[in-house]
């Protein structure tokens, strides 16, 4: 056995160091075991976006929580505001379809009492965004949206987990946990390490970890494709996204965009690893270019990718096992789970601390697809 803690935490993405990090705030002894590097999959090569715009209705009160508790504060919780830029978030509208889309989409909100979207007009998009192309009608705004930067958001919760005294170990993957007495036992390469609670952030390869608690999931790992250009002049503030097909685009203040919006690919989880698909890439750039016309000849500069868990339902599991005691999941975040990170650190600790949540997790529990 490697030495004692409270805590064991598999998966050193941006769930597993939240929840390291707000464990220790509380006092716990914290070990988490990452297979690679911290945020080498889903967390560091998302798009960043930092969105409360277009989430299911289960994840909005989520969504809202961190939005206005954690990352309007992150510098103040951190020491470093992770690149964050509240820049709006702007849904579009391209036709009469997508508007009635998104006007229905603003009464099923107002009627659970949520009014963080709104529609704008043709004419207040273009205010917004001056450059884009004249025939969008109109969009969903969220003005207290914005985005922030993967890795850097990955470093400082590594780095302020650290200075707590939270131990991570790199290039330890684990490959099995079991349960003996009252202890959760996690083999590696490196030993076996133990504690009394188990948290499961283990993205991609989460649903091995919850089977071996007795939890089986229908989980399947997808591979998930970013690109970003050469630098051009400044055109737009907004993060964009669109109604009636996948999107997520952003420039940053060196000019560059940002292309992405659930860009899939294959992926064989087994060997860790999603090869670009070429063949995927011009779809999302058309759509760029149909939005913003004076970019068709601008060379894209790079892409890269990661491996992601989808679930059915395309919501993550969050909460304590159904089999077993003191475990906690959080995965299966269906590549939009980055800005939800730090409030999924708050509510892994409040489990473990206190057996329950504050804000409402039911729809998110484990046990979900056993029928």
């Amino acid at each position: 056995m490697n030495g004692s803690s409270d805590v064991l935490i598999v998966g050193g993405g941006l769930q597993g160091l939240s929840s390291a990090f707000q464990l220790a705030r509380r006092g716990y002894r914290v070990r988490l075991l990452e297979a690679e590097y911290c945020g080498r999959h889903a967390s560091g090569v998302n798009a960043g976006g930092v969105r409360t715009l277009g989430r299911h209705l289960a994840e909005i009160p989520l969504a809202l929580a961190a939005r206005e508790q954690l990352w309007h504060h992150l510098e103040e919780l951190l020491g470093d505001t992770g690149g964050f830029v509240p820049s709006g978030q702007l849904q579009v509208a391209e036709n009469e379809a997508d508007e009635r889309k998104a006007r229905e989409r603003v009464a099923l909100l107002q009627a659970h009492g949520f009014g963080h979207e709104r529609w704008v007009d043709a004419q207040q998009v273009r205010e917004l965004v001056p450059s884009i192309s004249p025939h969008v009608v109109g969009g969903l705004w969220a003005d207290r949206d914005g985005y922030a930067l993967p890795y850097r958001v990955v470093t400082a919760y590594r780095l302020a987990a650290q200075r707590l005294g939270v131990d991570i170990l790199e290039s330890t993957p684990v490959q099995r946990v079991e349960r003996h007495g009252s202890l959760w036992r996690a083999h590696t390469p490196h030993g076996t390490f133990e504690a009394p609670w188990l948290v499961n952030t283990a993205g991609a390869w989460a649903w091995e970890i919850a089977a071996q608690t007795g939890d089986p999931v229908p989980m399947e790992p997808g591979g998930l494709m970013l690109m970003v250009t050469q630098r051009v002049a400044p055109f737009v503030k907004p993060v964009l996204g669109a109604m009636g097909r996948p999107l997520s685009f952003k420039q940053f203040d060196n000019g560059t965009v940002l292309i992405g919006g659930g860009l899939r690919c294959a992926a064989d989880a087994a060997q860790r690893h999603a090869p670009v698909d070429l063949t995927r890439l011009p779809k999302s750039a058309r759509t760029v270019i149909d939005l913003f016309p004076h970019l068709e000849h601008v060379s894209i500069a790079r892409a890269w990718t990661g491996i992601e868990g989808f679930m059915p339902d395309e919501i993550p599991v969050i909460g304590p096992g159904a089999a077993a005691p003191q475990v906690v999941h959080a995965f299966g975040f269906s590549a939009h789970g980055f800005e939800l990170s730090p409030i999924v650190g708050c509510i892994v600790a409040e489990l473990v601390a206190q057996g329950r949540s504050t804000l409402p997790i039911e729809a998110f529990r484990v046990d979900r697809f056993a029928a």
